[in-house]
């Protein structure tokens, strides 16, 4: 039972990291074809660098004023919750 059990994890697992498609089942390796990259480039190609920037400068220091006023926001919103959760408010009275 346990046996069985082991080999029907082993083949579950096995089955995640290989393809059977890929797999020489029948004949010499000889035979086996290989996969084409086509549509795929190589690694060292880069893409040529940009003349001009994606974002103008005072976008980008707009978008950076934000996101740090979101920022301050969040963290004072923060606090503000652990000072109330650390002072609960006196139901006694």
């Amino acid at each position: 039972m346990v046996g069985g059990a082991l080999l029907l994890a082993a083949l579950a697992l096995g089955g995640c990291s290989t393809s059977v498609a890929d797999l020489p089942l029948f004949g010499n390796a000889s035979d086996t074809h290989t996969k084409d990259a086509v549509g795929y480039l190589p690694v060292e190609n880069l893409p040529p660098n940009r003349d001009e920037a994606a974002i103008a400068p005072d976008e980008q220091a707009q978008i950076k004023a934000e996101l740090l006023a979101a920022r301050d926001r969040q963290a004072s919103a923060v606090a503000r919750d652990a000072a109330n959760s650390a002072n609960p408010p006196n139901s006694n009275r």
